[in-house]
Formats: C-alpha cells, structure tokens, sequence
C-alpha cells in the first residue's frame, strides 16, 4: 500500500492535470470542438457513439460511387453557401438527425434555432421530440467523408447567402471583436459576430473556476472576444474571453512572496485539501495536513466552499500553475 502522504500527491497531481488550475492554451486542437458532437442525453435507441453514419435513404443498394458522388455534391453546397430544406427523422444524445441523398446528416442541438434545448433535460429530450418530421432549413458547417460526418446547422441558415463565407474570409487570428452571445450550453458560449457564430468553450471564458458558462454569461448579452482561430474549410471560429485579460500565473511570483499572509475564499473541497481563491483565476491548494492542527476526519470537517480564510505562502510556482498555501499562520 502506497504511503499516505505518496498517494496524495498522485491525487494533487491528477487534480491540477485534471481540473484545477487553467492550463496554458496555444492553439486549439480538436478537442475544443468535440462536445459540439458529444453534448447531449436521451438517445435510447441511439448507437454507443453519437457522430452520424451513412446510410441509404431508399431500399436500393448504395455504391461507393454514389457516396462518392453525393460527398461531392455536399461539398459543392457548401462551398456555395447554399440552404438545404431537410427533414428532421430522429434524434440522439446530441440533436437531430437528417437524410440527404444516401447520407446521413446531423444538426447538433447547440445548432438549433429553438432556444433553451439544453437547459433541462427532459424539455430538450421533448423540443428534439417534437421536431421529428418537421423541415428544416440547414447549411452544412462541417464534411468529412472519412469519418463519416455531414453537420449542418439551423442556425446558420438565418444570414444571407455568402455574408457567412466573407466573415470566414475576414476575421483573423489576435482579432478583438464585438459578438452577440446567441446560445450557452454546458460546455461553453456562441457568439454570433454579425452572420458566423463562434465558440467560447468553458475554458476560454476565465482564468479563474467556471462551474456553468450561464453562470458569467447571459443569451442576448454583447461581449468583447478575442479571435484564437478561424478554420474557413470548416467554418470555425474559436473565440476566448479570458485572453483579454493578463494570466495571474504569468506574474504570480513577482506579486505575492513566500511567507507573506493573504485571504482568499474556499472554492473546492477535497479529500487532500482544499482550493482558495485568492484572486481571479489564481487559486491555492491547502494541503491535508495545512489545514488544522490535530486529527479530523475530513477537509470539510474545517472548511467548507464559500469560507474566507487567511492563509501562509507556502510555495509559488508560476511555470507550473501551483500555489501552496496553509492554514498555520504561525
């Protein structure tokens, strides 16, 4: 069996890898755009994954060239900006699915005209039901053959023809633009900068803990982003908040000293310890055995969220994203 102060340091690693302080971000990969596919509940009759496969629209057999021929045509459409009317022949975890020629598309929920499809559960599971067999005015925002994936988007089939394709063409990388939040969903904001949308994830709306994007944002509200990619092919625009403002860790160590006593506000517990806040996007970890003196059975035996506590600098370590602090002012 590990040693006790040993496992609790593969614990604080996990912890701070996981989901404790910000990561340093400098491009965005795919993952940033994976809950678009992911997000979602009640798919009970869907496949274990949710990305959309196709599949023949008829009882006759589909040729690879007829796939072929059809990815092409999607392509085609897509490059002229065109709106396809659809109709809408199921649901799973993540919106609604459609037919076209011998494939197979998808409209995530985020993509949906319908306001507040994610806010409770058993209503997005009735709005996604009740639009089955309902015709949709859809443009396609994402082709990729090999992995069978057609996304089309309700949304974006609101501006006129080619104002989304120039917006594409113009927004640049480090742009400080003026958006419009349009929806907020669990894994983050669209903004809608004046005919093409783009995502702030969770991530990208703080420095410091979010526990839901609802919480710092509200839908109509118009907010300054900064643009930290745009992916024309694919019509994606990644936008962030938080890059507005300066990284607290960047200068951590040249405004706060070892030693020094600062106060700062319980924001998460845990079986090693506890998180303070001690300024947006800056938070410390108060070890275990940091909190109190003698024997307690757990950290929320001496603390709790939302507590403001005073507490030592134990250690700094901008590089590594790491505060440590106790509760032993002595």
């Amino acid at each position: 069996m590990l040693d006790e102060d040993i496992r609790r340091g593969i614990l604080m690693s996990d912890y701070y890898s996981r989901e404790g302080q910000p990561q340093p971000q400098d491009s965005v990969e795919e993952s940033y755009w994976k809950s678009l596919l992911n997000h979602g509940e009640f798919a009970p009759a869907s496949p274990a994954h949710h990305e959309p496969q196709p599949g023949p629209t008829s009882a006759h057999p589909v040729t690879s060239a007829h796939l072929a021929d059809d990815w092409a045509e999607a392509r085609r459409i897509m490059a002229e900006d065109g709106v396809l009317s659809l109709v809408a022949t199921g649901y799973n975890r993540g919106g609604l699915l459609v037919e076209w020629r011998s494939l197979r598309g998808f409209v995530p929920a985020s993509q949906l005209v319908t306001h507040h499809i994610h806010d409770e559960p058993h209503l997005r599971r009735t709005l996604l039901t009740e639009r089955i067999g309902h015709t949709l005015a859809l443009r396609i925002i994402e082709i990729d053959p090999a992995k069978n994936r057609l996304i089309l988007s309700e949304r974006a089939a609101q501006v006129a023809t080619g104002v989304r394709h120039r917006l594409l063409h113009d927004i640049q990388p480090g742009d400080v633009l003026e958006g419009r939040i349009t929806n907020i969903v669990d894994f983050g904001a669209f903004a809608d900068l004046g005919g093409v949308e783009g995502l702030i994830h969770i991530s990208e709306l703080s420095w410091g803990r979010v526990g839901h994007p609802a919480d710092l944002l509200k839908r109509g509200q118009t907010v300054r982003v900064y643009v930290m990619e745009v992916d024309p092919s694919n019509t994606r625009v990644a936008l962030s908040i938080k890059r507005l403002h300066p990284d607290p860790w960047a200068t951590v160590e040249h405004r706060y000293r070892v030693g020094e006593i600062i106060e700062g506000q319980i924001t998460n517990v845990v079986d090693f310890g506890a998180f303070a806040c001690i300024e947006e996007g800056l938070e410390g970890l108060i070890h275990f055995s940091e909190l109190a003196e003698g024997h307690f059975l757990h950290p929320r035996n001496v603390v709790q969220e939302g507590d403001t506590v005073r507490a030592r600098i134990l250690s700094i370590d901008g590089k590594a994203r790491r505060l440590g602090l106790t509760l032993r002012l002595q």
